[in-house]
């Protein structure tokens, strides 16, 4: 193959993936005028009211980027889907730029980037405004600056330039996710490579890890101060019916399957396993292992340990493999040889092919389920189960906060103080979509046991003192309120049903329970 033909191939494959991105915008911004908030992303919404370094669920970081798009108070949904769609169209070029600082052979990086634009847990998953968001780059970014300072002369001035770099990206990784803390480690794994103990002799390396501590010491100060709600929230709370099973591992597995797309999970379990054989061949290889191993160890026991993980909990995992796949050994042609090796088995063209279209296809079939209400309505109704349906949580909510505040303006007497009239959530979700979406001045409590952060925010014992609770349940958590608040009797009640594609989706009560009228 000719260099020229080579480059031309190269060219279209940037062209394609140029295409693929401009469409893969203009659906998400379409998505971003006609979806709200799902129940998590109504929760780091909510964190913009309260900014502090930690949360039950996060570190703090997401807070700060919801109180940025919201300009102090929580963002709408359009500003914050907005942003977040131009981000996720970004993140196959993130990792483009990332495999090609790596030394990643062009055309391989642009198939890498191919990989990541299809996997749903980016093409849907970063349309989200949540943690992972910011850890995404964060996390590309670490990799990509400690790859090269670890390539750069040890001692040097751009080796210097591109640990602090790092170090600062590393610090960012962490207040995004905890998982951040695993690249810490992965560089200490780096750094015991024989180039890596080169460096490991300059102080660069340990200026990283300063600079990193340093931005995520306040949220250590935090927890340490408030008694670690947010360890004490994922490893003991939560973690009740915990321990080793078949369930765990066949959800871990089938989850990651789902996130990834079968044929590129296949393709990454192929990769990985190669990417640890091939450890020792530079400092480089070393770090993309580390950075795959430490967090599949670290993030995958407690997948495994846990019956309420989560699959997107191991997607960092994932993220060292695009690059490796444009670097890894045989992809570049030596120069005796007119082209690469062809590839074969999990890596051939064919799979390669197969894992983007099917990728794509399933990202592409999300985002139908969730715009075209149309699809809804051909299911049969036996078939269907609202409940169970999570698209119906971006559908409806706007309605429902209208209708709660004008029936809290409606119920607060005269001269009475904005403390008077509380509304409520039995379940954190509903009250983190309520919190995102009224106004500052109507507060909003949590009365059921899973409450997130609402405890802190406005504690029970404070909120359960007004005059007037207007109490939001839906079908999908149904209370009966007068076991709920004995003391209370409810002087109103109207219901607000909410459709999709013809079909009941949600059924929201709405009831206001005064104090003074209990007998």
């Amino acid at each position: 193959m000719s260099v020229s033909r080579r480059e031309a191939g190269h060219g279209a494959m940037l062209a394609a993936l140029l295409a693929l991105s401009a469409v893969a915008l203009a659906v998400r911004l379409y998505a971003a005028e006609r979806v709200g908030f799902g129940d998590s992303e109504a929760l780091y919404a909510s964190y913009a009211f309260y900014p502090r370094p930690a949360y039950v669920d996060h570190p703090g970081l997401i807070g700060l980027v919801a109180g940025f798009i919201g300009g102090g108070g929580a963002p709408s949904p359009l500003a914050a889907h907005t942003l977040s769609a131009i981000a996720a169209t970004l993140a196959p070029w993130a990792a483009l730029l990332a495999a090609r600082a790596l030394g990643g052979n062009p055309r391989a990086s642009v198939g890498a980037a191919f990989a990541v634009a299809a996997a749903p847990e980016v093409a849907v998953g970063l349309f989200g405004m949540t943690p992972d968001l910011p850890l995404f780059f964060a996390w590309l970014a670490v990799l990509a600056l400690l790859g090269r300072a670890l390539l750069a002369r040890p001692g040097g001035a751009a080796a210097a330039a591109l640990f602090v770099s790092a170090g600062l990206s590393l610090g960012v990784a962490c207040v995004a996710k905890v998982s951040g803390l695993t690249l810490a480690v992965a560089l200490l794994v780096a750094l015991g490579s024989p180039e890596g103990r080169k460096h490991a002799r300059t102080p660069w390396p340990w200026v990283a890890l300063a600079l990193a501590a340093v931005i995520f010491s306040p949220v250590l100060a935090f927890e340490s101060r408030t008694g670690w709600p947010m360890l004490r929230h994922r490893l003991i709370d939560t973690q009740q019916d915990a321990g080793l099973s078949l369930r765990n591992a066949a959800a871990v597995v089938l989850g990651q399957a789902a996130y990834i797309s079968p044929a590129l999970f296949v393709t990454g379990l192929w990769l990985g396993r190669d990417l640890v054989r091939a450890r020792r061949t530079d400092v480089v290889h070393a770090l993309l292992a580390a950075a795959t191993v430490v967090p599949l160890f670290v993030l995958g026991v407690l997948c495994l340990w846990s019956r309420v993980a989560e699959p997107h909990w191991l997607a960092p995992v994932w993220l060292p493999l695009p690059l490796y796949y444009a670097l890894r050994p045989g992809r570049v042609a030596p120069p005796s040889r007119p082209e690469p090796p062809r590839e074969t088995g999990p890596l051939s063209r064919r799979t390669r092919v197969a894992g983007v279209v099917v990728g794509l296809a399933a990202s592409a079939g999300v985002y139908a389920w969730v715009l075209c209400p149309e699809l809804v309505a051909r299911v049969p109704p036996a078939l269907y189960d609202p409940r169970l349906d999570i698209a119906n949580e971006l559908y409806g909510w706007p309605d429902v906060a209208e209708d709660v505040a004008r029936t809290v303006l409606d119920a607060r007497p005269p001269l009475s103080e904005p403390g008077d009239v509380v509304v409520v959530g039995p379940v954190w979700m509903v009250a983190a979509q309520l919190r995102a979406a009224l106004p500052r001045d109507i507060p909003v409590g949590c009365a059921g046991t899973s409450s997130a952060d609402f405890d802190d925010w406005l504690p029970p014992r404070v909120w359960s003192r007004a005059e007037l609770l207007v109490l939001v349940h839906d079908n999908r958590a149904p209370v009966d309120s007068a076991r709920l608040f004995p003391d209370r009797r409810r002087v109103e009640q109207h219901t607000r049903t909410v459709t999709r594609g013809g079909k009941v989706a949600r059924v929201f009560t709405v009831e206001v329970l005064s104090r003074r009228a209990a007998g």
